[in-house]
C-alpha cells in the first residue's frame, strides 16, 4: 500500500512541479516523498524510479503523438543514428527514472539515519 501511495504522490507532485520549476525538480519531489513515507531503501528507489519513468514516458508520448513523431525522429537520428522514436522515449524515461530513483534513495537513507540517531 505504501508503494502505491508513494508512487501516485511522487508522480502527481512531479507533474505539478513541472509547471513552475525546472526539470530537476522531480528529484526534490522524489526526495520529499521518500523522506515522508517510510520505506526500505530499495523499495524507495523502485518507487521513485518507476513513478518518474512512467510519468515521463507518458508525457513524452503525448507530446510525440501531437507532433506526429517529427521531433523525436530527428533527435533519434542525431543522437543514435537510427529512426526509432521508441528509443528516444526509452532514454527519456530512463533518465527521469534514475534521477527520481536516486533522489528517493537519498530520502529513504535520510529518514533511516534520523530514526537511528533518535
Amino acid at each position: 500500500m505504501k508503494f502505491f501511495v508513494a508512487f501516485i504522490l511522487t508522480a502527481l507532485l512531479s507533474y505539478a512541479a513541472g509547471f513552475y520549476l525546472p526539470w530537476w525538480s522531480i528529484a526534490i519531489t522524489s526526495f520529499a516523498v521518500a523522506a515522508i513515507i517510510p520505506q526500505k531503501p530499495l523499495r524507495a528507489f523502485l518507487t521513485g524510479f518507476s513513478a518518474l519513468f512512467v510519468l515521463w514516458i507518458v508525457l513524452a508520448l503525448y507530446i510525440d503523438f501531437n507532433n506526429e513523431h517529427i521531433l523525436s525522429m530527428k533527435i533519434s537520428e542525431l543522437l543514435f543514428k537510427s529512426h526509432s522514436h521508441a528509443l528516444i522515449m526509452s532514454v527519456t524515461g530512463l533518465v527521469a527514472g534514475l534521477v527520481g530513483g536516486f533522489a528517493a534513495l537519498a530520502g529513504a537513507y535520510l529518514r533511516k539515519s534520523k530514526s537511528a540517531s533518535a
